[in-house]
């Protein structure tokens, strides 16, 4: 959305006063673990941008709070998988050969939206080592969330989501739906585990100082449902909203996801049908 769109479609101006009385309606207090996913321009039109947004969250939750968010960079894996958009394939060796390796302080984010790219770079912010899945964070919590992040299971338990649900935190989806909620992915994990399928990717990634392009497999993540989950979450639990803000217990909703998954969808991703239920 153009500058001039939000401002007509803005009954008034979002300000950081008005994000803090919304977060404070939400529930949102000091000492909270957030996660959050947002969209700058569904908030409307807000004064002072990304900055606002963040410095309102911060606020919301003190010095003594922690705000985490996602800060992919899934440019940064096999580029014979790419689909959005894809390349030629005459071009995958020397993408694989020359792609800068992952740097939690330079690697920008892809279509995380301003507000998570300008976080990451945030004074105190970590950022978990993970080229494809990391999560920034500030605050006391955020070097434990962003430490230790598995290559090869970027959504799990060990994952930085993982440590989120054993901080009770909560999330906050900031003018995005469940399609972008992150968390369902640990939803799915728990759902599926081993009987997840797996696809084989690569990055480049720092092995002893050195860039080098490094082959792994991970679970094949599949968001298509995250939408219908969402909504039959909120339709079972008192999700509470203030304008373009809604928030949940992280917790809550992965258990949730857990036992709804495996309900809609088989491990592979595909719903399940009258065949693949009789065999």
């Amino acid at each position: 959305m153009s500058e001039r769109a939000a401002i007509a479609r803005s009954r008034e101006p979002v300000t950081a006063g008005l994000l803090k009385s919304r977060l404070s309606d939400l529930g949102i207090a000091a000492g909270d673990v957030l996660l959050v996913h947002c969209s700058l321009s569904a908030l409307g039109w807000v004064c002072g941008g990304p900055v606002t947004v963040i410095e309102a969250l911060l606020d919301a939750v003190g010095p003594e709070g922690t705000v985490a968010m996602p800060a992919h960079s899934t440019d940064l894996s096999e580029p014979s998988n790419w689909m959005n958009p894809p390349v030629p394939a005459q071009w995958c060796s020397a993408i694989r050969a020359t792609m800068p390796a992952f740097d939690p302080r330079r690697t920008p984010t892809r279509a995380m939206g301003a507000v998570a790219e300008i976080f990451r770079t945030w004074p105190g912010a970590f950022r978990s080592d993970h080229p494809t899945s990391s999560i920034a964070a500030i605050g006391p919590h955020a070097a434990v969330i962003t430490s230790e992040h598995p290559l090869d299971d970027p959504m799990g338990d060990a994952s930085p989501l993982g440590k989120l649900y054993a901080l009770d935190a909560r999330i906050v989806l900031a003018g995005v739906g469940h399609d972008r909620n992150t968390s369902l992915h640990l939803a799915e994990r728990r759902a599926f585990g081993s009987l997840q399928a797996r696809t084989r990717t690569g990055s480049p990634v720092a092995v002893e100082g050195r860039r080098q392009w490094v082959e792994y497999q991970e679970p094949l993540a599949c968001s298509d449902d995250f939408a219908a989950l969402g909504e039959a979450f909120e339709a079972a639990n008192d999700v509470p909203r203030s304008g373009a803000l809604r928030a949940m217990r992280l917790r809550e909703l992965v258990d949730f996801g857990a036992g709804w998954l495996p309900a809609h969808r088989q491990p592979d991703g595909r719903p399940w049908t009258a065949s693949s239920s009789a065999g």
